[in-house]
């Protein structure tokens, strides 16, 4: 999504105030990234918690 919507892992890092190293380990899969991070996600983008865990193909909120 970040990708989609042409935002850089600096300013989404700043968004989750966390480091951009970490924030690209979440999207390597090299870290978990937590519950709480992944809510503020879903607000950004406005789309559900399914969609961003691949659990839905349809990122709009229910």
């Amino acid at each position: 999504m970040r990708e989609d919507h042409d935002l850089t892992q600096k300013k989404i890092s700043k968004i989750l105030m966390c480091d951009r190293s970490l924030y690209s380990k979440y999207e390597r899969g090299e870290r978990e990234i937590p519950l709480s991070l992944l809510v503020k996600l879903a607000d950004y983008y406005n789309t559900s918690l399914d969609y961003l865990v691949c659990r839905s193909e349809n990122p709009k909120k229910i």
